[in-house]
């Protein structure tokens, strides 16, 4: 039985669709020549965490493993189709629905799983230089 709290199960399943769709269309956004170039890098980005086969924050860390799959990315997502000019979006779209229904899956993303790799080696990087105490000096 559904939850109330949410509606409908199916407007959630129809939700993550149309989120997984974008997703995907923003990937063929991202070649069309009528995308500017900085909702093209904008894109590049989100394509590249939306499509990587790893996750920024792991899904077995409580509670923060979930804010990028449920938040950050619909949020990202979202801020990348308002930007896209309509016929570009609506183009990009078709492409998607036609991707998803051939292939069943969403592409995957070697640039999401650098971009991913390259944030987590950041980070530690960070946590290595204010454990140490070896701040650069100025």
């Amino acid at each position: 039985m559904d939850s109330p709290a949410f509606g409908t199960g199916s407007r959630l399943r129809q939700w993550a669709r149309r989120i997984k769709r974008d997703g995907v269309a923003l990937w063929f956004a991202c070649r069309h020549p009528g995308t500017p170039w900085w909702v093209k890098a904008l894109c590049a980005f989100v394509v590249a965490y939306a499509l990587s086969p790893i996750d920024l924050i792991p899904d077995f860390i409580p509670v923060l493993g979930y804010v990028d799959d449920v938040l950050l990315l619909p949020a990202l997502i979202w801020l990348a189709v308002r930007l896209m000019p309509a016929p570009v979006m609506a183009a990009s779209r078709d492409q998607a629905v036609r991707w998803l229904a051939t292939e069943g899956r969403k592409p995957r993303s070697r640039w999401g799983v650098a971009l991913v790799v390259v944030v987590w080696m950041a980070i530690a990087y960070g946590c290595w230089v204010w454990i140490s105490g070896a701040f650069p000096s100025l």
